[in-house]
């Protein structure tokens, strides 16, 4: 696969780039549609949530705190789920490509895994000068973030992949997951602090590697402090492991995933 990855990598890396581009010419708004989205979120929740919730977020002061807190968790989570949404529709989107085209088949998430990425890195540039505006200083430790993206990345795209190759032989798949990911965005703390949940279960939630990562995020972004590369190893190292077995699955179903296509 990394031999044929290689050999495809200027189509991969020009396919990235025509998505992207593709963003900025075929709609009015252009590449505005990629931030327009998450800061609506932000909104939305601030207007609702910023009285109840502000107050209890600890070290958060000043009238923008509790947004900067929701933009932080909300960059993490967007690019997780993004990825993970690209990856489980991949094979299912380019049905008639994978079934008159004699190529790769594993560029098409590779090239979706890209496009993600490139998404999240202009959010991230754009919400560094959201920030600044709003009055909130950033220093070095925003850049904990480039470490922690790729941990991000590589568990969305092995749990992405593996529901991506099961949503080719059962579509229910690609209308269950939204609702688990529903469930799973309010039992990370992005809207709430971790301080709020009651101890009882906070044990519980902190099993979650999308819990480890936003509080990393928060850490990062929010607090100016470094988070733990203890923590972040173990979380590569998970990471690692789910994409190993989703490339596996993806392997042994390859020419199966052609004939249920």
């Amino acid at each position: 696969m990394l031999r044929h990855l290689w050999k495809y990598r200027f189509f991969v890396l020009t396919s990235i780039w025509n998505d992207f581009y593709l963003r900025f010419v075929r709609s009015k708004l252009g590449g505005a549609w990629l931030v327009l989205h998450p800061l609506s979120q932000v909104m939305i929740y601030a207007f609702i949530l910023s009285n109840l919730l502000a107050s209890k977020i600890p070290g958060i002061s000043g009238t923008y705190g509790y947004a900067i807190y929701l933009m932080a968790g909300l960059l993490a989570w967007n690019l997780f789920s993004e990825v993970l949404d690209r990856c489980m529709k991949v094979f299912v989107k380019n049905a008639n490509i994978i079934k008159k085209v004699s190529f790769p088949r594993i560029t098409l998430p590779i090239i979706e895994i890209g496009s993600a990425l490139l998404n999240n890195l202009v959010l991230l540039a754009v919400m560094t000068i959201i920030f600044l505006i709003l009055g909130h200083s950033i220093n070095w430790s925003i850049l904990s973030v480039l470490l922690m993206a790729p941990v991000i990345v590589l568990l969305a795209a092995g749990i992405g992949m593996t529901l991506g190759v099961l949503n080719v032989f059962i579509r229910d798949i690609e209308q269950v997951v939204p609702i688990i990911l529903q469930v799973l965005f309010w039992f990370t703390p992005i809207v709430y602090p971790a301080s709020g949940i009651p101890e009882k279960y906070l044990a519980y939630l902190q099993l979650s590697p999308l819990f480890q990562i936003v509080t990393a995020y928060h850490q990062a972004i929010v607090y100016h402090q470094f988070p733990s590369l203890a923590g972040i190893a173990v979380l590569f190292t998970i990471a690692l492991i789910v994409c190993a077995f989703s490339l596996s699955l993806f392997r042994r179903a390859s020419a199966d995933m052609v004939d249920a296509l």
